[in-house]
């Protein structure tokens, strides 16, 4: 059922302008799959499902890592104008960010495909990355603020 439902959210994201989690929802309702929101979240984020800017200011969903322009610059914004620390423990990096907003510059990190980090947690205003080395951390870090 999982995978045939998230197969069915990639078909959705790929061949319409899904802007919101509740409009894919409705879409995945209509196609028959029974879920929820909460359920939809888990998926997006298990698909490695992006929101993406494009047209000036219209959003949409998109599944996998984004590798264009219109993606770098959305990051860039969101990693400029919601990060306000980033500090080193070990082999953790504990990133602070504007409240509200830890889970978008998480899964905007995680966009970014740096080699070196291992995962993220976010919490409201705080992420934890765990660097696969300790001595890769503060490297993680000036890649995190190359792109802000």
């Amino acid at each position: 059922m999982k995978k045939n439902r998230q197969e069915a959210i990639v078909n959705l994201i790929n061949n319409n302008s899904i802007e919101t989690q509740e409009e894919l929802l409705s879409l995945l309702l209509k196609e028959g799959y029974n879920t929820t929101q909460a359920t939809v979240s888990r998926d997006i984020r298990e698909l490695n499902v992006t929101k993406i800017t494009y047209e000036g200011n219209k959003h949409k969903y998109v599944v996998g890592k984004v590798n264009d322009n219109t993606g770098a610059r959305s990051y860039k914004h969101l990693l400029g104008n919601c990060i306000v620390s980033m500090d080193s423990a070990e082999n953790i990096v504990v990133v602070k960010t504007v409240a509200g907003m830890a889970m978008a510059v998480a899964a905007a990190i995680d966009g970014l495909a740096i080699d070196d980090l291992v995962g993220s947690i976010a919490g409201d205003d705080t992420i934890f990355l765990a660097i696969r080395h300790s001595n890769l951390a503060e490297k993680v870090i000036g890649d995190i603020k190359k792109c802000c």
